[in-house]
């Protein structure tokens, strides 16, 4: 995942792309395809996995049907495709705009809530007794992070309400979109923390991450959990750089299994 990067120079800022050829590009966007893997058991729990930067849906539901866990049903979509200020405007998947992978960046709040609101109409359609949650990898990890806050928020960053509640978050080698104006948001709201605790969260990062840094995994944990996510768990992986082992899987099946409540897990 994340292979584009590999071709291109990472130093471009996020001003290589005018703001008006941003804005003329986000209205055409259209997200790609919609994979589904279908649970083989009982369906008790639904969640969106998103992949990073440049990838697509089918490479995340090819990862995920290996898992022994028979009662999740999996969608994995596809981001649109877009200009991509860290890539110089060379356009590819990606859920939202970004300049560097770090908090540090300017954070496009149209694309992160267009995404956004993407996976709840995606989740939206599900039984009522089945549990829901989104996962991700990378960018697809800063997006399933940025949803937590707008559950926890009861709103996107627009103030459009958002009308789903996570039971559980997963957030791989990923850092937290929007976290400089986070702290303010939630000492506004007393509802807001007090939804936060109760929505799980796991985030793994590799020390030896050479795209997204650990400090900024780190960082985006603290600062989750100084809005109230008390029940966020944060793990660093010995050695691992930016990609998925199946030690790291494996953990978070067990989390799943546990947050959960599932059957049949092996």
């Amino acid at each position: 995942m994340d292979e584009v990067l590999t071709t291109f120079n990472m130093s471009y800022s996020h001003s290589n792309i005018s703001s008006g050829s941003r804005s003329s590009a986000r209205r055409s966007l259209e997200f790609g395809r919609t994979h589904v893997v279908r649970p083989k058991g009982k369906h008790q729990a639904t969640i969106v996995w998103l992949h990073g930067l440049g990838d697509n849906g089918s490479s995340s539901s090819q990862l995920l049907e290996t898992l022994p866990l028979p009662n999740i049903k999996w969608i994995c979509p596809t981001a649109p495709t877009r200009p991509v200020s860290l890539l110089g405007g060379f356009p590819c998947t990606a859920w939202f705009d970004v300049g560097e992978f770090s908090e540090e960046g300017p954070d496009d709040w149209e694309g992160l809530d267009a995404s956004a609101a993407h996976i709840v109409n995606l989740l939206s359609a599900e039984p009522s007794d089945v549990k829901v949650g989104i996962g991700g990898f990378s960018m697809g990890a800063a997006m399933a992070l940025y949803s937590a806050t707008c559950c926890a928020l009861g709103k996107y960053g627009n103030g459009v309400p958002y009308p789903i509640f996570l039971r559980a978050v997963v957030g791989l080698s990923g850092w937290l979109p929007g976290s400089r104006s986070l702290r303010n948001k939630f000492e506004a709201s007393h509802e807001a923390t007090r939804r936060a605790a109760s929505i799980p969260i796991l985030q793994f990062h590799g020390t030896a991450d050479e795209v997204v840094a650990l400090k900024y995994g780190e960082k985006s944990a603290q600062t989750l959990t100084s809005a109230g996510f008390r029940t966020l768990v944060f793990k660093s992986q010995e050695g691992m750089g930016h990609y998925t082992i199946p030690k790291e899987m494996n953990e978070v099946c067990s989390w799943l299994n546990s947050r959960l409540g599932l059957e049949g897990y092996r």
